[in-house]
């Protein structure tokens, strides 16, 4: 446990009430939310500038497809975040506002997409959707083929260039979806949003220990110096174990998180087919990726994490490798190939690689600690960046009730939605919780 006050350290007293460890999408929303509150925020992050981590590298795909009803209920709340992103900020940004591009979202009727769930958490929730059959699917996106390849598999193996067996039989479709054109400019929104409010961030801080006395938090230490706070709040993303580790806040955890290296590739549309106006963000379960617009009249594909493909799990995410690798880029290009047959495959690999921050069923840890003062929102890389602003409002609740008494592992609290007639539940993401099986275990959360 390094939850230990150093005697070399120089005690800087601010009148800060909260540290915030990290300054990604989900970071620099709860200071926002924070600091609307009435608190004193400082986010702290090793890197140079809001977002700059895995939230630049982030697809910033806003959907509403997923496992369960409370991630349906948070990721329709936050449609209307995105819809009305100035009003939400309440502020200007002299470098713009990032941009929600509604393109909609078409998900296959495919065996890697548990459809029938989703249609029913949709109904519960109130989610506007249509469902296309075969012939809506076909004339509304004429570039696909409609083959059925399930089950996955990859290029080095025979079956992947067997012929299609039987045809997809319709899609969902989302209008009210889409992408954020900019993730790290969005991230940069909220920095400018929560300092309008007070909050105050810090770069280029790397935090060495956590500051603990008598069970409780007292603040952090950063280059030598010790911050007091009487709050601190994990969101630092593929490093949330290791400042986890750093509070000691490990032993009472069900559920745990790790980093995970993942790859999104970028190719030009097929000749002739303007993809970036007229494109949709597809979510082709039996393909096993998904695909949107990209700048450029590109598309940008990633994975859905198929059980075929090896997952390279991190301890150390400072090791990441950034080089996109041959056999990934073919696996998720040539899945994209088979559904779009006129695309054209370039010669050189262009994507990005970068890291999840990806808990044991791949749902997020919005919840307190063992140790007062100590929070965390936690397992989140991947399929959270759309519910950021739900996700801060719905941690900066838990904080605001822990820190005024109330015993939320007893009574975990539910926080209304702001536009949807629902309830967040919150212990669906306590740390406490058993694995959650109605989970997809994938980025598809």
């Amino acid at each position: 446990m390094y939850c230990l006050s150093r005697m070399d350290t120089t005690v800087t007293q601010t009148d800060r009430d909260v540290v915030i460890i990290g300054a990604g999408i989900i970071g620099c929303a709860l200071a926002f939310e924070l600091a609307k509150g009435g608190y004193k925020t400082l986010n702290l992050d090793t890197l140079p500038a809001a977002g700059y981590g895995s939230t630049s590298d982030s697809c910033a795909i806003v959907r509403a497809h997923y496992s369960t009803l409370q991630g349906v209920t948070m990721a329709y709340e936050a449609f209307q975040y995105w819809h009305d992103w100035e009003a939400y900020l309440g502020v200007g940004d002299e470098r713009g506002l990032a941009q929600f591009v509604n393109t909609g979202t078409v998900a296959l009727k495919a065996e890697g997409l548990n459809w029938k769930k989703v249609l029913g958490h949709y109904e519960a929730v109130g989610v506007e959707y249509e469902e296309w059959d075969a012939s809506t699917l076909a004339e509304r996106l004429p570039y696909l083929d409609l083959g059925s390849f399930w089950p996955p598999s990859r290029p080095d193996e025979d079956a992947f260039w067997n012929p299609s067996e039987g045809e997809i039989t319709g899609a969902i479709f989302t209008p009210g979806s889409g992408y954020v054109n900019d993730p790290q400019l969005a991230t940069h929104n909220l920095q400018v949003a929560a300092e309008a409010h007070g909050a105050r961030f810090r770069f280029g801080a790397r935090v060495e220990e956590i500051h603990c006395e008598e069970g409780g938090v007292r603040g952090v230490v950063v280059d030598g110096e010790r911050i007091e706070a009487r709050i601190v709040v994990n969101v630092a993303g593929p490093h949330s174990k290791i400042v986890n580790e750093m509070a000691g806040a490990l032993d009472d955890m069900n559920i745990s998180t790790r980093p995970l290296r993942h790859e999104v590739h970028l190719v030009p549309a097929p000749p002739g087919i303007d993809f970036e106006r007229d494109g949709y963000h597809v979510n082709d379960g039996d393909n096993v990726i998904y695909f949107r617009p990209e700048t450029g009249n590109h598309i940008l594909v990633g994975s859905d994490d198929p059980p075929c493909d090896e997952k390279e799990w991190l301890d150390d995410p400072a090791k990441l490798d950034r080089t996109i690798s041959k056999s990934q880029w073919e696996a998720q290009v040539y899945r994209l190939a088979r559904r779009i047959p006129s695309l054209e495959i370039p010669r050189e690999r262009k994507g990005i690689v970068g890291l999840y921050d990806v808990s044991d069923d791949w749902l997020p840890i919005y919840d307190r600690s063992g140790i007062d003062g100590f929070y965390m929102a936690v397992g989140t890389s991947g399929n959270q960046f759309k519910t950021a602003p739900v996700a801060a409002r719905l941690v900066a609740e838990i904080i605001d009730a822990c820190e005024h008494g109330h015993d939320h592992d007893a009574a975990p609290i539910q926080v209304p939605c702001h536009y949807l007639d629902a309830t967040l539940e919150t212990s669906t993401f306590s740390r406490l919780r058993e694995i959650n099986r109605e989970s997809s275990f994938s980025v598809n959360g």
